[in-house]
């Protein structure tokens, strides 16, 4: 799946990348007609440990699916966002199913 990675006032290092590109790829798996995706990466400027935000946007043919995680680590909040994605596919995909 093609993702473009968005960071924002600051820069990504590969291996984060590389890291959320991994996880993304599993959604695949779920449902294989995901076109492609958009994910963006900020760092707030507060003093809370949990300052890592991750935004996941997937375009599917018909819809858009949107999660957002906030955490301590870019790399749980990218696990909290695909697992959150993830379910809405499995409820996208089971609607579909009812439909037909």
């Amino acid at each position: 799946m093609k993702l473009q990675m968005h960071s924002i006032r600051f820069d990504a290092d590969q291996k984060l990348v590389d890291f959320i590109q991994q996880k993304a790829n599993k959604l695949d798996t779920f449902y294989d007609r995901i076109i492609d995706g958009e994910v963006f990466m900020r760092v707030e400027q507060d003093d809370a440990r949990e300052n890592k935000n991750i935004e996941i946007k997937l375009n599917l043919p018909g819809t858009q699916l949107f999660a957002k995680e906030k955490s301590k680590s870019f790399e749980a909040a990218a696990d909290a966002a695909v697992e959150a994605l993830r379910r809405q596919l499995k409820k996208h995909k089971e609607k579909l199913l009812a439909k037909s």
